[in-house]
């Protein structure tokens, strides 16, 4: 039987439970899971695409290994369909929160499907505990100075209090 590789895309400015909660399940269906960290200048993000990178690494290794699967953290700066067939992928793994985000995650499958219909993209529900988080709301959070540690693991959460005051 083939690996089952899977692609995990998003920018991660930070990555949030969400995240973690979407990995850790994407993580039971797969052999492999690639985190693909999108540069997405355009987003505006807090952290560079390395220490992005580096974080999320820090924050989904456990996972790895309570899963017993491999899972590697690479940035990327390519278009998704052509990152995914560069690391091998056979599906797209995208995390839903809200109707919302099913209006864009729809149109985005629909043009992946076009530019390559061997990719399939599967979809995972956020849990409901976690529906209501994204980076942007953690960052908004933290920039007023509010607690952010119910949103994002520990290591993550003291990264972006230090880089949003200034000291990282």
């Amino acid at each position: 039987m083939p690996e089952r590789i899977a692609l995990y895309p998003g920018t991660f400015d930070p990555i949030t439970n969400g995240h973690i909660d979407i990995i850790t399940r994407a993580a039971k269906l797969v052999d492999r899971l690639v985190i693909g960290v999108a540069m997405n200048a355009g987003k505006g993000p807090v952290f560079s695409l390395e220490e992005r990178a580096a974080l999320v690494e820090a924050e989904v290794a456990p996972i790895a290994q309570r899963a017993g699967i491999v899972l590697e953290v690479r940035p990327f700066s390519s278009l998704l369909i052509h990152f995914a067939r560069e690391v091998g992928a056979q599906m797209i793994v995208r995390g839903l929160r809200a109707v919302s985000d099913f209006d864009y995650e729809f149109q985005m499958t629909g043009m992946n499907y076009r530019l390559d219909p061997e990719i399939e993209t599967v979809f995972l529900m956020a849990s409901e505990r976690h529906q209501f988080i994204s980076s942007r709301f953690v960052k908004d959070v933290a920039s007023f100075g509010g607690d952010i540690s119910t949103f994002v693991p520990k290591l993550t959460a003291e990264k972006t209090r230090a880089k949003l005051k200034g000291e990282a």
